[in-house]
């Protein structure tokens, strides 16, 4: 059975505000800072997760991670299954996510050889928040669509 962010429990009950960021404040530390002395005063503590989610936010890191994630896959599949994605950015994607430890890639010594690519536990441990994001995005999408038109209207009539 495979599990959704809806049948987990989240471990940490402490709510948001209150945890601890990566540059040792909570939510609220940090965020009274950024309104009292600006972003540039926590922008060293910011940083790390910025470039975590610049990894994980990118559209192809995503379809990479959601097509991994019911188990490895070669290359040239990964490749077939994603529309759109060149062979170069396909490979810059994997060696970052490889990079990152989300994916490992697994040399079998054949001819050709054979490559194939399959989520880490952390690369697993991201399938739920992906897998809830695209829930809201899905969940939004009319939403969305009517702010959309209603913004370009009033533009056009600017």
């Amino acid at each position: 059975m495979e599990l959704k962010h809806t049948d987990v429990t989240a471990p940490d009950a402490t709510p948001a505000a209150a945890r601890v960021t990566h540059g040792g404040l909570s939510h609220d530390e940090l965020f009274a800072r950024i309104e009292k002395n600006g972003v540039e005063s926590v922008a060293g503590a910011c940083r790390p997760v910025t470039d975590i989610l610049s990894r994980i936010g990118d559209k192809w890191s995503v379809m990479i991670v959601m097509l991994l994630g019911p188990g490895p896959k070669r290359f040239n599949e990964i490749r077939r299954a994603i529309n759109g994605i060149s062979q170069r950015m396909l490979t810059l994607t994997l060696k970052g996510l490889e990079r990152d430890g989300l994916v490992t890639r697994t040399v079998t010594p054949s001819i050709p050889p054979r490559v194939d690519y399959e989520l880490t536990e952390l690369g697993q441990s991201l399938r739920c928040p992906i897998d809830a994001l695209g829930e809201w995005a899905f969940a939004n999408r009319d939403r969305i669509d009517a702010a959309r038109a209603k913004f370009d209207a009033a533009a056009e009539r600017a």
